[in-house]
């Protein structure tokens, strides 16, 4: 960490975090979420990262760690980029008369019509301070706009966790105990008959899509989006895409419907576009639903945030963008995910653990499934009997404690691992993923060794109560 503090100041930010940094985890046991540390101290990724730099972390120790989880997906163009550390610096240093919240701040329409550039169908963009508070303001223009109470959304949706967003979340350990939630309807992901039937009800203010579901990596299925568009527009309902996600450039398309061919009437989007500095969120829309929400001067306020178009957030997303133009990110992150779903690929071949690789981009999901040997059957069904989903867990934890790279689990009881490394990615760091990623697999499939160790700890911890709750799996989101 650079000590650039003038010293003399009331405030010290590089003396209190020299002085109390270490205390990360005792300060969170006592003040913030009590479960956190101790699901990490369990599952030993209770590391002190002191450093991030491009697609590594590096801890007190001075170790390297892949990033293949990029902050749920923050990390569009790495860690610390100097572009965007500099347009921050810049806008700081301009003194700028920021959040007046009576002014038309400048950085927030160029941000906007940087983004309506890659859009062309869309006319208006919302800036809020996140994703779920994107995927809110999609939920409140679609229904405004038509003057339908009912969203769709799809099992296993991932769209946020405030109280308007959890209404449209597919998971029931998320929603459960706190209800009553709005009445939204899922429907199958794919499910083109139950998407119709709920359409004729004629109180559908449209259907809220993942292009790409998080949870599990689910791709929309061939031609799903594009017979889904169709429908909506016959029951003059609404398309809303969340590319919060998959959005600015992660799949190999700026955003990920475009793959479908579809031309969505609201998209919700963020994560990538914060640089990996200033949370940011944005709701892209065509002109007449804002036009409708925002009818009259009475109603300049309806939707609003205070800090949604601040100065600094702005400037990160503008610099961000800029990257992703410059570099070819795009692009890039195509190529790589070709490239890394290529030589999954050949791994599968080899190790009859491995179930399916699938994905776009730099968004992939490696499944893993029951073996056909009877002398892998035995580890397989203990692990499932004591939590299904703890194999996935074990690769994940191997991958950290035995090769440094940061991984997740894609969602609770599933086996699945999800790699969404930031996009600046090359082939140094492909190679060194694929070859941890084989010695890993070589040793599940010797039925021994450090995942069934990790295994057997785990049903361990499970099966404590007073453990239960807070060791029982690594950390997922959608």
């Amino acid at each position: 960490m650079e000590d650039n503090a003038p010293r003399g100041l009331p405030f010290d930010l590089p003396l209190l975090l020299k002085q109390r940094g270490d205390e990360r985890y005792e300060l969170a046991r006592r003040y913030l979420n009590p479960q956190l540390p101790r699901m990490l101290h369990a599952i030993g990724f209770d590391r002190t990262y002191v450093r991030g730099e491009r697609a590594y972390l590096y801890d007190a120790a001075g170790q390297q760690y892949l990033d293949m989880l990029a902050g749920f997906g923050v990390f569009a163009v790495g860690r610390h980029h100097p572009v965007i550390r500099q347009a921050l610096h810049d806008v700081l240093d301009a003194d700028l008369g920021d959040l007046t919240q009576f002014d038309a701040p400048p950085l927030a329409g160029l941000l906007a019509e940087a983004l309506l550039a890659k859009v062309p169908h869309l006319d208006r963009v919302y800036f809020g301070n996140s994703g779920t508070e994107a995927v809110e303001a999609a939920l409140k223009f679609a229904r405004y706009a038509t003057g339908r109470p009912r969203i769709l959304y799809c099992d296993h949706a991932f769209h946020g966790l405030t109280a308007g967003a959890l209404s449209v979340n597919g998971a029931a350990d998320f929603r459960s105990g706190f209800g009553p939630l709005l009445p939204d309807t899922a429907i199958p992901f794919g499910d083109l008959g139950k998407l119709e039937r709920e359409l004729r009800r004629g109180d559908v203010a449209g259907l809220l899509v993942e292009p790409i579901q998080g949870k599990g990596v689910a791709v929309s299925p061939p031609g799903f989006l594009m017979a889904a568009q169709a429908l909506l527009r016959t029951h003059k309902a609404l398309l809303i895409a969340d590319e919060v996600q998959t959005g600015i450039g992660r799949t190999g398309d700026f955003f990920a419907y475009e793959h479908d061919g579809v031309e969505p009437d609201i998209i919700a989007t963020a994560k990538a576009l914060s640089g990996g500095y200033i949370p940011v969120g944005a709701t892209l829309a065509k002109d007449w639903i804002f036009q409708k929400v925002y009818s009259s001067m009475d109603r300049v306020l309806v939707h609003d945030s205070t800090f949604g178009s601040n100065a600094q957030a702005m400037a990160a997303g503008l610099a961000t963008l800029s990257v992703i133009e410059q570099d070819g990110l795009v692009e890039h992150a195509r190529a790589m995910g070709e490239l890394l779903m290529a030589r999954l690929g050949e791994v599968a071949e080899r190790f009859e653990l491995i179930h399916e690789v699938r994905g776009r981009g730099l968004m992939v999901a490696v499944e893993f499934g029951r073996p056909n040997s009877w002398r892998l059957r035995g580890s397989w069904a203990a692990l499932q009997l004591a939590r299904k989903g703890l194999f996935a867990q074990t690769v994940v934890h191997a991958l950290f404690h035995r090769h440094r790279i940061l991984t997740q689990v894609s969602g609770d009881h599933i086996e699945v691992i999800k790699l969404i490394p930031p996009p600046i990615i090359g082939e140094p760091e492909i190679d060194y993923f694929i070859e941890s990623f084989t010695d890993v697999m070589e040793d599940a499939h010797r039925g021994s060794g450090l995942i069934v160790d990790f295994g057997k700890s785990f049903i361990t911890q499970v099966r404590t109560p007073l453990e239960a709750g807070a060791a029982s799996s690594v950390p997922v989101e959608g």
